[in-house]
């Protein structure tokens, strides 16, 4: 196999199908690296760790066909690192050679016939426009959960109904839900559980100039779902089991609504943060008329206040929450003004947009003395 590209598409190429590669943990050696394959002008690179996989297509100068493993993490440092211009990779059984101007690394490869099978993709059955997809994903997976011993809870569920898709996300302690208003539903009877992880490489993907007919396009099995955009496809086992019950967790009323502007509010709650030392340590949001008074007290560092204007209604009330997930959730709003709803400090509170409710960020309080 031999071919040549231009080193900035081939590093962007090699580094997006490398995010799925395994680390060191992985069963076996070669799921660390990278299949190459070139054929005419056509380069395909799959990186997977089993249950995630991403491949990439780009267009190269091909000069031989045939497929090589290379390590993934080597060979894209190794691209990124070289002079800009042409990059030649040639690849046999067992090494690789990446040659730039006057430079030339000769890597070791690993077998093509040890790397895993991975089926072939399917084609799209629905089409989301991109842009609103990955904006409902940035504002959602951040609320899915990173501890694998509760696995439903690290996938982000896409469910559909009434002509959109919602996507929700939980770790226990917080809620995220977004409604894709306008977009096609695949039907309220296939709910699919997909993993955080593979959504928080989707949103990472970067936006075409093109942005109208920039879509993704959402293929699901009875096992795995796969997301095409562009050149790329990302393919991921789905989570089996019943998601919790969400709509249940949603308050149909708040008497007490504090109005604010986002800015004002995130500025104020990272300041007052400086002085958290751990994860127990609260905020507490004393709400009145005319705003909302922060304050942390930490009994090793000190305390801090700060008070931010706002409208309020209601009646007055003090309300605690961890400092990182409140700022998580009025930074995922996407307007200017932000809407707090409490009912009162044992029940969760709502963030969300003043103006509208397609997003909404549930947030469970601390107890506090």
């Amino acid at each position: 196999m031999k071919f040549r590209s231009e080193r900035d598409a081939l590093a962007e190429v090699l580094t997006t199908a490398g995010r799925a590669a395994g680390g060191r943990g992985t069963s076996s050696v070669v799921l660390s690296g990278l299949l190459l394959r070139s054929e005419g002008n056509d380069l395909e690179v799959t990186g997977t760790d089993l249950d995630l996989t991403i491949r990439v297509r780009q267009e190269v100068i091909g000069l031989d066909g045939g497929a090589c493993v290379v390590p993934a993490r080597l060979t894209a440092d190794v691209v990124r690192s070289l002079e800009p211009g042409a990059v030649t990779i040639e690849g046999g059984e067992d090494k690789v050679e990446i040659s730039s101007a006057r430079a030339r690394f000769g890597l070791r490869a690993f077998s093509v016939v040890e790397f895993p099978t991975v089926a072939a993709p399917q084609e799209p059955m629905v089409s989301l426009p991109a842009g609103m997809f990955a904006e409902g994903l940035r504002q959602v997976v951040r609320a899915a959960s990173t501890d694998d011993a509760r696995p439903l809870l690290t996938g982000v569920l896409l469910t559909g109904g009434g002509g959109s898709v919602r996507l929700v996300a939980t770790d226990s302690y917080r809620l995220a839900l977004r409604d894709l208003e306008g977009t096609s539903s695949f039907g309220a009877e296939n709910d699919i559980l997909v993993p955080a992880r593979a959504l928080g490489e989707l949103q990472r993907l970067p936006v075409t100039v093109d942005g109208e007919r920039d879509v993704i396009g959402m293929a699901a099995g009875p096992h795995d779902i796969t997301f095409t955009r562009g050149p790329v496809r990302i393919t991921t086992r789905l989570l089996d089991g019943t998601y919790p019950d969400y709509r249940q967790l949603i308050p149909e009323h708040y008497p007490n609504r504090l109005h604010v502007g986002k800015e004002n509010l995130v500025s104020a709650l990272r300041r007052v943060r400086l002085l958290v030392r751990d994860n127990t340590t609260p905020v507490r949001l004393s709400m009145r008329a005319g705003g909302v008074d922060l304050t942390v007290v930490s009994q090793e560092v000190g305390d801090a206040s700060e008070t931010v204007d706002g409208d309020f209604s209601g009646e007055d009330l003090v309300i605690a929450f961890n400092p990182s997930y409140l700022i998580d959730g009025v930074e995922a709003v996407l307007d200017d003004e932000v809407m707090i709803e409490t009912a009162d400090p044992s029940r969760p509170a709502t963030v969300r947009a003043a103006e509208r409710d397609d997003f909404r960020y549930l947030l469970m309080p601390v107890r506090v003395a």
